[in-house]
């Protein structure tokens, strides 16, 4: 187990507009502001996203991914974290559950996800936290690294 303490920063509200793209939105959003650490929480609808629901099998590094395309009006709410990955950015690990009639969905959104009349998000900046996200060699992924260990 990592853990690293820090402290709450700054919290801002923000409210994306049919059309825009979620995560171009918001990673923008926190480089323009300078959130390098935090966690978001958002809701609202998407109209088109792509999100990954995991591998067919438990195994590390995973396998193929299932992919599910949303097309439509989905209903949506979901929490990501910013951590500091290339160059110092913010890089952003976001997860989704996503419904439309009597189907839904859950997994990371990744590539976009396209606003359906309004997402709202509240962004929790984080301070003092000594963490960043880099390729993890056994699993392959952009994992957080956290300064302590237990």
């Amino acid at each position: 187990m990592q853990y690293s303490e820090g402290r709450l920063g700054r919290v801002f509200v923000i409210r994306l507009e049919d059309g825009e793209d979620l995560i171009r939105s918001i990673q923008q959003f926190v480089e323009e502001l300078d959130v390098t650490t935090g966690l978001i929480h958002f809701l609202g609808a998407l109209k088109e996203g792509r999100l990954i629901a995991g591998p067919k099998e438990p195994t590390i590094p995973p396998g193929p991914p299932f992919v599910e395309e949303l097309g439509g009006a989905w209903e949506t709410f979901g929490v990501a974290s910013v951590y500091p990955g290339d160059e110092g950015k913010p890089s952003l690990h976001i997860h989704a559950s996503a419904g439309h009639s009597d189907r839904s969905v859950t997994g990371c959104l990744r590539e976009r996800g396209t606003t359906y009349l309004v997402v709202e998000a509240v962004i929790f900046e984080f301070l003092e936290l000594e963490a960043n996200r880099e390729i993890d060699e056994r699993s392959g992924l952009r994992l957080p690294v956290l300064k302590e260990r237990l």
